[in-house]
């Protein structure tokens, strides 16, 4: 396999990344959509629709915020802060600036809802196809392994063999989607617990799956995106150290 993949069109190649990109929005709405028509929503119109636009603008600040301060003394020698922050981007920022976005959203509309659970399935769907356009990149994009001596190594586009931490996010992924659909068979959830489920799990996922992957790390041995997985991790710890935070109670298929 070539790295980066593209696509022909015309006399172009378009990076399958940038349709990727595209297609996992679009479609991971439409099921967004398509789960909140046969499920239901026990939020008003009015106040999804303010939850969405706090999730797009608080993902969209974290997701670049974060990619930025993912490598400290390059955003310092930037000739153009401003511009080095806008083309700088990660899922965990956009996951944690999404939820930031969403609460004061919330707190501004006074809805005490929970709003996350429609988002889990989609976010997931999205975030598998989005995967699939980082492992096209190979080493193109930051999104690549170590060199590795594993059976599983493939070569990314230079001349080592690497962990393909793209394919090994997708088959997470996959796997979280069937756990949780199984879990939702037998128990009752309680609102929200399957965002909650969702975050922490991979928080802790990208949290050890990091240190796989290359990057600047701090004197403590981890990166900008571990420590802020960290804190999300700390931020759910009180549900599930507090009886009855995530199940209701229990009952057989």
């Amino acid at each position: 396999m070539q790295f980066p993949v593209t696509l022909p069109i015309g006399s172009t190649h378009l990076p399958l990344h940038a349709l990727t990109e595209t297609l996992g929005m679009f479609i991971g709405f439409r099921f967004f959509l398509l789960l909140k028509k046969r499920q239901g929503d026990a939020v008003t119109p009015s106040n999804r629709i303010w939850a969405i636009i706090g999730a797009i603008f608080g993902a969209l600040f974290g997701s670049r915020l974060l990619g930025a301060l993912e490598n400290p003394p390059e955003l310092a020698s930037a000739h153009n802060i401003l511009l080095y922050v806008y083309a700088s981007k990660t899922i965990v920022g956009g996951l944690l600036g999404g939820l930031a976005g969403v609460e004061l959203t919330k707190k501004l509309i006074k809805e005490t809802r929970s709003t996350g659970d429609l988002f889990v399935y989609p976010l997931i769907l999205a975030m598998m196809i989005g995967r699939i356009g980082c492992f096209s990149m190979g080493v193109y994009e930051e999104t690549y392994g170590l060199p590795t001596t594993q059976p599983w190594g493939m070569y990314l586009g230079d001349q080592y063999l690497r962990h393909p931490v793209a394919l090994y996010e997708i088959l997470f992924l996959g796997l979280l989607w069937i756990s949780l659909a199984l879990l939702d068979r037998k128990v009752v959830l309680v609102q929200g617990a399957r965002f909650k489920l969702f975050m922490v799990a991979y928080l802790l996922f990208r949290f050890l799956l990091d240190f796989i992957k290359p990057g600047y790390r701090f004197s403590i041995g981890i990166g900008s995106i571990q420590i802020a997985c960290l804190l999300g991790l700390l931020y759910y710890l009180p549900d599930f150290i507090i009886p009855g935070r995530l199940i209701e109670k229990r009952h057989y298929a």
